[in-house]
């Protein structure tokens, strides 16, 4: 009976993954379409322009409730890695938020411009990689 049980939580966890996986996907590439399309496919068109942010606010909007429907979808020790992974993510973003915004305003000392992109590549690798530890820590 609880290879049954687990059977079915695998299942689910893997429609879950997949669904996820398919959503993110969806929301980067209607980013990429909004980051590159104004410019590079529809020469600064209005009217597609707020298609394009429409689409990205929809699928940004999927995205999320994917992400909600697979941390109810996996066990009690999944749910508490993914929130630890994320608890840690969000405090590392905000102090290198805040950090990053106030070496700007250093002006001469550092010579670059701030970018939101620039905190994805604190953010992705920081949940990867506490992911990576607690699933080695608690399993």
């Amino acid at each position: 009976m609880n290879t049954v049980n687990e059977d079915k939580l695998e299942t689910r966890v893997r429609k879950s993954n997949v669904n996820l996986a398919i959503y993110t996907g969806l929301w980067l590439v209607t980013t990429a379409l909004l980051a590159f399309g104004p410019k590079l496919l529809w020469d600064f068109n209005t009217a597609l322009t707020v298609i394009a942010i429409a689409a990205n606010i929809a699928a940004g909007a999927l995205m999320i409730f994917a992400n909600v429907k697979h941390l109810n979808s996996i066990d009690e020790l999944g749910r508490r890695i993914f929130l630890e992974s994320a608890a840690i993510t969000l405090g590392v973003i905000v102090v290198f938020g805040v950090l990053y915004e106030l070496i700007s305003f250093a002006g001469e000392t550092f010579a670059f411009t701030p970018r939101i992109s620039h905190i994805y590549f604190v953010m992705g690798p920081t949940f990867m990689l506490s992911m990576l530890i607690s699933n080695r820590k608690y399993r």
